[in-house]
């Protein structure tokens, strides 16, 4: 039955038990939360907040909202007024921030769509750091999730990038409406006569996003599977739950190959192993930040080393962002020939360093070559 054919009321209920249960089957929130909801006034983010709004006393949440307008377009001034009357409206408080994302692209010199996300994420843990909110929710829905997944297949994607989007990212961002179709928001606004705007940028098909959306989906659904959204999103829960348990796994290894780290043992390691003194005789102590077992990496299965390379660097480092396939084929093999003592730089800032028996993990600052 498609949703032209329900009632009006029955689709409104199910969306917003759809919200619900997506909340409850993740956790995305607790009593006594409070939450920065980011809202742009387009279909899925003022869902959100109708949603939310209507659900907060049950929820017992208390929310604000964070809005953006970008300079970009001319109707976006009359955005931030419909978002700033609904909120006032509904009587929630608005937080709102003008910045010109283009002149901030070409400064940084990066893309437009990565300035603005920076910005946006910028301005909404501003946002919660002043009213002291513990979660950031965002209205990304299925159908997004289905087109992250189609872009991260076409540049060439791991297991990790068939997850798609996140459901919930370090227990703090949220994306309550991500298991819920495009169709079914806008039908909900339809009912509820929320009156979204409409960025017009959607339908020019510049970026790759809005061709995959309005050109490689409706094409797919027409010549090959119409369901093709659920198809991409079940695809992308099986990848979510892999890569949950390849994660454990990996986990689990380092803890077995790690001889020291900063955090573990390093002290008494560096002081009482003569090899490793031996060593650190060559390398500046405090340039260490973690050693592992080289013999034991070894013994790993490649798939498992890859996806521990990316751990180790993720956890010392703080992000694993330019480091790319060659790099993590480059590490393995220095780590398979071990001959002589030999290191590599795969991103400014790291060097792995590889000498009887240890991999040392270093700061790339003053490293001196012997």
């Amino acid at each position: 039955m498609t949703l032209g054919y329900l009632p009006n009321k029955k689709v409104m209920i199910m969306l917003e038990n759809e919200v619900l249960s997506t909340i409850k089957k993740y956790n995305m929130l607790e009593d006594g939360d409070k939450v920065v909801i980011g809202v742009s006034g387009g279909p899925d983010s003022i869902t959100l907040l109708n949603v939310l709004n209507k659900f907060k006393e049950k929820l017992n949440i208390k929310i604000y909202v964070a809005h953006i307008n970008h300079k970009i377009r001319k109707e976006a001034d009359e955005e931030t007024e419909y978002v700033r009357e609904f909120c006032k409206k509904i009587d929630v408080e608005f937080f709102c921030k003008k910045i010109d994302v283009e002149a901030e692209a070409k400064k940084l010199k990066i893309g437009t769509e990565e300035a603005g996300r920076n910005i946006r994420y910028a301005f909404f843990e501003e946002v919660a750091e002043k009213v002291g909110a513990n979660k950031i929710a965002t209205a990304h829905n299925s159908n997004d999730n289905a087109e992250t997944v189609l872009m991260n297949i076409i540049r060439g994607t791991s297991i990790s990038g068939l997850k798609g989007i996140e459901k919930m990212r370090d227990n703090k961002f949220i994306r309550p409406l991500i298991e819920t179709s495009r169709d079914k928001i806008e039908e909900y606004c339809k009912i509820e006569k929320l009156n979204p705007r409409y960025d017009k940028s959607n339908k020019e098909n510049i970026y790759t996003r809005n061709k995959i959306r309005n050109l490689l989906i409706p094409y797919i659904q027409k010549e090959f599977n119409p369901n093709i959204i659920e198809g991409i999103n079940r695809l992308s829960s099986i990848a979510t739950e892999e890569e949950r348990f390849l994660n454990s796994v990996v986990e689990e290894e380092y803890k077995k190959i790690l001889i020291c780290s900063k955090q573990v043992n390093y002290e008494e390691i560096i002081k009482n192993d003569e090899k490793i003194k031996e060593n650190v005789n060559q390398i500046e102590k405090e340039e260490i930040k973690a050693i592992l077992n080289l013999k034991e990496f070894n013994k790993l299965d490649n798939v498992i080393k890859s996806r521990l390379i990316l751990y180790t660097i993720s956890k010392l480092y703080g992000t694993t962002v330019g480091i790319e396939k060659i790099h993590i084929d480059d590490i393995i093999k220095l780590c398979t020939n071990n001959i002589g003592n030999k290191y590599l730089t795969p991103r400014k800032g790291i060097k792995i360093y590889v000498k009887k028996g240890k991999i040392f993990f270093l700061s790339n600052s003053s490293f001196r070559r012997q």
